[in-house]
Formats: C-alpha cells, sequence, structure tokens
C-alpha cells in the first residue's frame, strides 16, 4: 500500500480550487505506524513513541487551532473490519472534521502552531485517507 501522509500539491491545489465560503465536513482514516518516525533532530526522535502516542501529541497541538477555526468532531469511531474493499486497508480510526468554511480549514493548516504540531502527525502516521465531503441533511434514504 502506497503511504498517503500529506496530500500532494496538486491535490492541495484541487481543494483550493473548490468553492471556500460553504461548510466542509473531512472523513479522516487513519492506519498509526508501530512506532512514531521523527526526524533524527526532532525532540521526541529518541523517546520511542507508539504511532497512537505521537498521534495524542497532535491532537494535544493542534485541538486549540482546530477549535479556534471553529472546528468540531461531528463523528468518531474505531474501525473493525473492512468488509468490502482491500483487506490491507484496516484502519486504527476514523472520524468526520466539520469546519464552518473551507477558509477555516486552510486558516488552520497554515497557522505556525499547527505547523509545528504537525510534525506529530507525519511521525504517527503510517497511511490515512482525507477526503473533503459536502455536507447534507440525513434521512432514511441513501440519495
Amino acid at each position: 500500500m502506497t503511504d498517503h501522509i500529506d496530500p500532494s500539491r496538486p491535490q492541495f491545489d484541487a481543494f483550493k480550487a473548490l468553492p471556500r465560503d460553504q461548510p466542509i465536513e473531512m472523513l479522516n482514516l487513519i492506519r498509526f505506524r508501530a512506532r512514531a518516525a521523527y526526524p533524527e533532530e526532532h525532540p521526541q526522535a529518541a523517546e520511542g513513541l507508539s504511532g497512537a502516542e505521537a498521534y495524542a501529541r497532535y491532537g494535544a497541538g493542534s485541538g486549540p487551532i482546530f477549535r479556534r477555526v471553529g472546528g468540531t468532531i461531528v463523528w468518531s469511531a474505531a474501525p473493525e473490519l473492512v468488509l468490502t474493499g482491500p483487506a490491507d486497508e484496516a484502519w486504527d480510526t476514523a472520524f468526520v472534521a466539520r469546519y464552518p468554511s473551507a477558509h477555516a480549514f486552510l486558516e488552520m493548516v497554515t497557522d505556525p502552531d499547527y505547523r509545528r504540531a504537525v510534525v506529530h502527525r507525519q511521525a504517527a502516521v503510517a497511511t490515512s485517507r482525507l477526503i473533503r465531503t459536502a455536507p447534507r441533511e440525513g434521512g432514511a434514504g441513501f440519495e
């Protein structure tokens, strides 16, 4: 499986080309590394953290920025089994983060404090999927 930790430039450009003034929800699927992979010069490199522990540090550092821009977690779960799809796409955590707008998401990811925190995510994650979605009303059907 190909590692997907950060968006590619074309993916990020495509994100920025979509409307920015409406609410968005980001589906996150994450598989952690067994051991976090920090750059050698990073203070946590020698601590031997697990990927889950490094991701918790990412959450602690990025959480205040996420909340400041109006972000909320609307759904979170511990995946148990891939029923349809590649068996090697097992995930450790899954959640949906809602932002009041794509502007808010962009404000978060460009914030200097967020940029310092994201190194923990990069060390923690073996592979991930981050999928932008346009929220719509729930109901009884699948439309």
